[in-house]
């Protein structure tokens, strides 16, 4: 692809405008995709549909963009670049509908596609629709946020809403979410088409499993309310469902008593078995932190003196002798929510709970601060990214759930043989338990009690060339993803990109029937989620997608 991506997509642009006035409609003989190493990607559409004249007509309360569209077509990975037809920013849940009824109505011959879009932190290009229709998310505002104490309190809160909004208006009432993301500048529908995963899982649960109530526009372009107990199956569908069902426009989120305060504690580990003994430790404990993460140290320079910003050594002297270079060191990062009047209570339940880790111990740091500074923790990291140009970059992420009984063969041989540093990006590995996760919801998991999420996080920085550049990061991925396909079976890919109907069938496993039966019934033209390159849509019957890599 080319070095400039936005003199491509200008020129893309208006080659597709031509197309579109040349052609009625268009049948394709595959997708393809560029190879997985190329530093740039462009998903080339199954054929240009023809779009009726009458979509730009569509009365409406919000509108639709046909021009300077262009920020629609990337998203946070940076890697994939699809042009929409059009975006449309609604203003009510009825310009969705309405929009999604229409392509509905043109039948399978039209080949026009939807894709909802929040905040646009989709890795691979799921939330593109190539000559479709992007949805703006966040331009939703409606219905307007409201919290509803009592014995169960909940938000009720627009699908295009961000997180960050979600806490700053509960807090208001005394009440927060249970469970989060880390990155909390992300829509509703966004995490929850997905999982929403973080600390708080081991104990709440994914985000998907704190949600009371979701109104849903199918494929069919119906607005649908549904619950556990009212049309259950499109509930469970939609929840870590791809975008494939239908697309949330409202949820009744969980809420419970937000804490004031958070005691904030990192510390290191030389041993693997060590540190991720007692993570499992702590969350199999019923007195425990709020929240359990870990990361992951490769060959890094100064690890505790960039902690001092944040920060405060238990022990000062022994901390400053510390050395990180040359070494593989695993961080257990830890949190627990108080309010002030409990500080001398807090103190002692988290000497106790430490006394009982193997950690060393002059790396013992803690700080406290608000329940908004924790929360919001990786926003202020990306301020300075931005400030130093380096936020809108490519991505590559790989998010991994590994079952309990391969992390230890699989920490040594990615930690030990492949990986040699990872100074481009943090690498989190944290357990859960899996009877706090319903199994009901689409999210696919791995068979076992207790899980790991094993998440590698790099930017690839604008190099041709070295550990950093995206064609390394990449080849990286690919021995991981190989391994954990033939030595540690039962790995299973979260926010996943498959190329293949093999491999999704491969990825969902005894579920891959029901997940085919509920896009038959909900969106059976095969129109929603087109990014997710799961099912193509196609003149005549619907059909997976078969997804060439040339």
């Amino acid at each position: 692809m080319a070095s400039n991506p936005s003199a491509f997509l200008k020129e893309n642009f208006i080659f597709h405008r031509i197309i579109l006035v040349l052609l009625l409609s268009c049948t394709p003989d595959s997708t393809n995709l560029s190879n997985d190493s190329s530093p740039s990607q462009e998903i080339s559409p199954p054929y240009v549909p023809s779009i009726p004249s009458s979509l730009r007509t569509l009365p409406l309360d919000g509108h639709f963009n046909f021009e300077d569209i262009q920020y629609a077509a990337k998203d946070f990975g940076c890697r994939y670049y699809n042009l929409p037809f059009a975006v449309l920013h609604p203003k009510s849940v009825s310009d969705i509908s309405s929009t999604i009824k229409y392509v509905f109505k043109l039948g399978s011959t039209s080949g026009l596609t939807v894709a909802a879009r929040g905040h646009g932190h989709s890795l691979q290009g799921q939330s593109q629709a190539p000559n479709g229709v992007v949805i703006h998310m966040e331009s939703l505002r409606l219905p307007k946020m409201q919290v509803h104490s009592g014995g169960s309190p909940y938000v009720d809160v627009s699908g295009g809403e961000l997180w960050i909004n979600i806490l700053h208006e509960t807090l208001k009432h005394g009440l927060a979410p249970k469970s989060w993301t880390d990155y909390l500048h992300l829509t509703v529908g966004g995490t929850l088409s997905n999982a929403g995963i973080s600390g708080q899982a081991f104990w709440h649960g994914p985000q998907i499993d704190n949600v009371y109530e979701l109104e849903v526009a199918t494929g069919k372009g119906e607005v649908i309310t549904c619950s556990r107990k009212q049309n259950a199956d499109l509930f469970h569908a939609v929840l870590g469902g791809l975008g494939q069902f239908g697309i949330i426009t409202r949820a009744k989120i969980s809420l419970g008593p937000a804490p004031e305060r958070v005691k904030w504690i990192r510390m290191l580990y030389h041993d693997f078995s060590m540190f991720s003994g007692d993570q499992e430790h702590l969350i199999s404990r019923k007195i425990t932190f709020d929240y359990i993460e870990g990361f992951v140290n490769i060959n890094k320079t100064g690890i505790l003196h960039k902690w001092r910003s944040s920060f405060k050594p238990s022990d000062p002297l022994q901390a400053s002798q510390f050395k990180s270079e040359g070494k593989v060191l695993y961080c257990l990062e830890v949190a627990l929510y108080f309010n002030p009047h409990e500080s001398n209570i807090i103190s002692k339940k988290v000497d106790e709970l430490l006394s009982e880790l193997s950690y060393i111990r002059s790396t013992l740091f803690m700080s406290e601060v608000s329940l908004v500074e924790f929360l919001d923790r990786v926003h202020l990291d990306e301020m300075k990214l931005r400030a130093k140009g380096l936020w809108d970059v490519p991505h590559p992420w790989l998010n991994l759930l590994v079952p309990k009984s391969k992390i230890g063969d699989f920490a040594k041989e990615v930690f030990g043989n492949i990986l040699t540093d990872n100074s481009n990006g943090p690498i989190l590995i944290y357990p859960v338990n899996k009877s706090k996760w319903n199994n009901k919801t689409s999210l696919v998991t791995p068979d076992e009690d207790i899980f790991y999420m094993v998440a590698f996080l790099p930017s690839a920085v604008p190099s041709p060339s070295g550990t950093k550049s995206l064609e390394h990061i990449l080849a990286q991925n690919e021995r991981i993803k190989s391994l954990s396909s033939t030595m540690f079976l039962g790995i299973k890919q979260y926010l996943c990109h498959y190329s293949t109907q093999e491999e999704w069938q491969t990825h969902f496993g005894p579920q891959w029937e029901v997940f085919v039966q509920r896009k038959s019934e909900y969106d059976p033209l095969a129109i929603l989620g087109p990014g997710q390159r799961i099912f193509q849509r196609t003149s005549g019957k619907r059909t997976v997608a078969r997804v060439q890599v040339t």
